[in-house]
């Protein structure tokens, strides 16, 4: 794929440059409460803006439904592109009407503009190709170059991350380049030990990873909500803890490969459980007990890996030449919970190897925890797109920007 680099060298200026971009933040009502995903599209916006071109960014939020929605409205994050470009950044009120066109119409060399959801309109998402071209049509009437740097949606086959590049002159941003350069490390010419740690609540979102990199890594270690499936799958008795029951035969599977591969698929040997799951907005002291898996009580849930599983999984890290985290170990909003969260990515900084942070939650706790983001070799913008890329899969958003 042709990268922003050789599209600068082409020049842009007088350009109307399309910037698919990843602005899907967290917000408290209009307050953004994590910016990550808005500081990584950054360099190639600036990149661009100082070239001279005509940029126009857009992006979906939420999922609102193909219908303007005040409470997924984008202004939030052109108002903090603004503050982190250090220029004014103009906002459209819709993404292909009349304040997007005369927005963008007004825009000067090197300006940047910013257009309401792409997800308030129906042919973003829709599954029907005509309704979704029809749309990318419209926004490709916005543009003249497309650049394609939301790493976080390439996994969707949405009208501007797949049908749009279709209609212009494409090319990779520097975001959707750095991550795809990272996960050819943990897919192509892999350094070993390889370690995976997974977390997360279902198992069933982890299984088709699982299975592709029961061929690939030589650790996995479970924890999360995720982690009673495998337990129960052992035989464990789990109390109230989250369970997907269909799954067992499926992680039943999964662990045996794993011995015949001669794989490490670690799970938990201790866990944090309470009798019920603890109050997020007031995060009341929730007075968990630290059991081993085997003596689960009946009526109580497992909401973080324990001491003893810290421990053991931060010494499986340690020697790792490359790791690749996605998910929590555990419910780590709550401070009674997230001491096992820390722990994986405190031993992912003390690993000497090439450590990488999935995405998603991941990413969140990472930064919610207080960890300094520049130590880690990289904090993806999707998770979601990670695991895809891992499972082997192909990518619409990648796909599209190929030549």
């Amino acid at each position: 794929m042709k990268t922003i680099d050789e599209l600068l060298s082409e020049g842009v200026a007088g350009k109307r440059v399309f910037v698919r971009a990843d602005l899907n933040v967290p917000l408290d009502g209009t307050t953004i409460t994590d910016d990550g995903r808005i500081r990584a599209v950054v360099p190639t916006v600036k990149a661009l803006a100082d070239a001279g071109a005509r940029v126009v960014v857009a992006s979906h939020l939420g999922r609102p439904k193909g219908a303007p929605d005040p409470a997924f409205s984008l202004a939030p994050a052109a108002t903090r592109l603004g503050e982190l470009l250090g220029a004014d950044v103009a906002f459209a009120t819709d993404t292909v009407g009349e304040s997007a066109s005369s927005t963008v119409a007004g825009l000067a060399d090197g300006q940047v503009a910013v257009v309401e959801n792409l997800r308030f309109n129906a042919g973003e998402t829709s599954k029907d190709d005509a309704e979704r071209g029809a749309f990318a049509d419209r926004l490709a009437a916005l543009a003249d170059v497309y650049v394609g740097d939301g790493f976080g949606a390439v996994h969707r086959k949405h009208a501007s991350v797949f049908d749009l590049p279709a209609r212009l002159p494409h090319y990779a941003g520097y975001l959707i380049a750095t991550e795809v350069g990272v996960l050819r490390k943990l897919t192509d010419d892999v350094k070993r030990p390889y370690v995976v740690a997974l977390g997360g609540a279902k198992v069933s979102d982890k299984l088709a990873v699982i299975d592709q990199l029961l061929g690939k890594a030589d650790r996995i270690l479970i924890g999360g909500g995720m982690a009673y499936t495998f337990l129960k799958a052992q035989g464990h008795e789990v109390g109230s803890s989250l369970l997907q029951e269909d799954q067992i035969p499926a992680v039943q599977e999964y662990l045996e490969r794993a011995e015949k591969n001669g794989v490490e698929l670690v799970v938990p040997v201790d866990t944090l459980v309470a009798p019920e799951f603890p109050d997020m907005k007031a995060k009341t002291p929730g007075n968990p007990a630290t059991v081993a898996v085997n003596a689960i009580p009946a009526g109580t849930l497992g909401l973080d890996i324990g001491p003893e599983t810290r421990k053991l999984y931060a010494s499986k890290l340690a020697d790792a030449a490359t790791v690749f985290w996605n998910g929590p170990m555990g419910v780590f909003e709550h401070p009674d919970y997230a001491e096992g969260t820390k722990a994986v990515a405190q031993a992912l900084l003390d690993s000497p190897g090439f450590t990488v942070v999935g995405g998603g939650d991941s990413a969140a706790a990472v930064r919610t925890l207080g960890f300094d983001e520049q130590a880690f070799g990289h904090i993806s913008t999707g998770g979601g797109a990670s695991l895809e890329y891992l499972e082997g899969k192909t990518l619409p958003g990648l796909a599209a920007l190929e030549d």
